[in-house]
């Protein structure tokens, strides 16, 4: 169980290493990919045949090519996958908009732990990372009093997750038509359009394409004041997907369509429409998010 574990981990964190490539381009040798993904070299060849046989990367010998873009089908699902620390995230968060949670409660690290069923230092390393963004406040008796998610809070987020996007759309309109950041948008473009032609059956896929599409345009405009914010985005963000189901496919197939007229826009290279595009979606994202707090909360 536990090699199969790894090498299902192993394979997905491969695919998230070549999705940030372009097709054709010839990957690292054996010894730097596996100290990359910190696994044996044994475990790499496993992995590397997997691929091979998906038909996403060609192995010649020493040499191997990526075929192709990974797509979401291509990876291996599992609860045993998840990383530890995503894993006590998902937890905590969907603890603290339950009926177990109020604003001005104290959070006592070691029950979390038994009710996680993880170690003390994972739940303090979770809550210390909250502690940051004014989710949690830290006591003097090494207690935790929990602030709530409140709406205003998720609002002040939502500003700041404007403000990063906007910029990073500006940049990543200007890119040069050879980046293989488009080569990316124009995959994830084809897999927008194949979830809206399945939406019945696909839409509640919806999160882990929202969560690739932003994180590629993010992706242009890196900045070191915002790669912890980004994380508590990320997290709230995702689970608001979880806590309102009313209407979820209708959402998500709005959510489709804004996805593929803000594609289209920045495929024009036309800032104007870049940037109307981009306001009409985040404009419906913040809406969706509230709601979505206010029903969690309620």
């Amino acid at each position: 169980m536990k090699t199969n574990t790894l090498y299902k981990r192993t394979f997905n964190q491969c695919l998230d290493l070549l999705a940030r490539s372009t097709p054709g381009t010839v990957l690292a040798s054996e010894p730097a990919l596996a100290a990359r993904l910190k696994v044996s070299r044994t475990t790499l060849r496993a992995v590397l045949a997997g691929l091979a046989g998906a038909g996403i990367v060609a192995l010649e010998g020493r040499s191997k090519v990526l075929l192709r873009l990974p797509r979401a089908e291509d990876y291996l699902a599992g609860t045993d996958l998840e990383p530890l620390a995503d894993m006590v995230e998902r937890k905590f968060m969907t603890w603290m908009v339950g009926p177990d949670c109020s604003p001005g409660q104290s959070i006592n690290a070691l029950d979390l732990a038994r009710q996680f069923g993880v170690s003390t230092s994972a739940i303090r390393e979770c809550l210390s990372t909250f502690s940051h963004f004014g989710l949690l406040e830290r006591q003097s008796n090494g207690r935790w009093r929990a602030l709530g998610l409140t709406v205003d809070f998720v609002a002040e987020l939502f500003d700041m997750r404007e403000f990063m996007e906007f910029r990073a759309m500006e940049r990543f309109v200007a890119l040069p038509s050879d980046h293989p950041a488009w080569r990316t948008l124009a995959g994830l473009e084809q897999e927008h359009r194949d979830m809206l032609a399945d939406i019945d059956r696909r839409y509640r896929d919806f999160s882990n394409l929202d969560h690739r599409f932003h994180r590629l345009v993010n992706g242009t405009a890196p900045n070191r004041f915002f790669i912890n914010i980004q994380g508590v985005m990320s997290v709230i963000f995702h689970y608001h997907y979880q806590w309102n189901k009313k209407d979820e496919r209708e959402r998500n197939k709005v959510a489709v369509e804004e996805h593929l007229a803000y594609i289209a826009a920045l495929q024009t290279g036309d800032l104007q429409q870049a940037r109307h595009a981009c306001g009409e979606h985040l404009k419906t994202a913040r809406s969706t998010l509230l709601t979505s707090i206010e029903i969690a909360t309620d």
